[in-house]
């Protein structure tokens, strides 16, 4: 199986409002299908569905045994997203910082000129014809 594979697998899983639902209930501890189906207004068998896809993309695991089995988060899974997430937000870190880098020395450039044009004015003179 492929990372990019898994990886798929778990962003569709996440996709639906549902099953993220199910996951942040997770997280605060391991449930039965039936308390996991209480606050949903679905059939016991469309919440197996939601289950299934979350158990495809390896987000939660059923121990074998007999019922009733708790559903648990599995953390491998998250470890796969964190690490894909970190990937990217390092490289627009990085981005981000040669931007203000750049922009920092574009305004150094800026505050120089704006100072360096004091001593170009021209001096008032007594007299001067334009003054008037």
């Amino acid at each position: 199986m492929r990372v990019t594979d898994a990886l798929s697998r778990v962003f569709a899983a996440l996709a639906d409002p549902t099953r993220r639902d199910m996951v942040a209930r997770l997280s605060e501890g391991d449930a039965t299908v039936s308390r996991l189906a209480e606050p949903y207004r679905m059939t016991l068998q469309a919440v197996y569905k939601h289950l299934r896809v979350l158990e495809d993309a390896g987000l939660v695991s059923r121990p074998s045994g007999p019922q009733p089995r708790p559903v648990r988060l599995e953390a491998d899974a998250f470890a796969l997203v964190d690490t894909w997430i970190e990937r990217h937000r390092d490289r627009v870190e990085r981005r981000y910082r040669r931007l203000e880098a750049v922009l920092a020395e574009m305004d150094g450039d800026e505050d120089g000129q704006d100072h360096g044009d004091d001593h170009r004015k021209r001096p008032e003179r007594a007299g001067d014809p334009d003054e008037s």
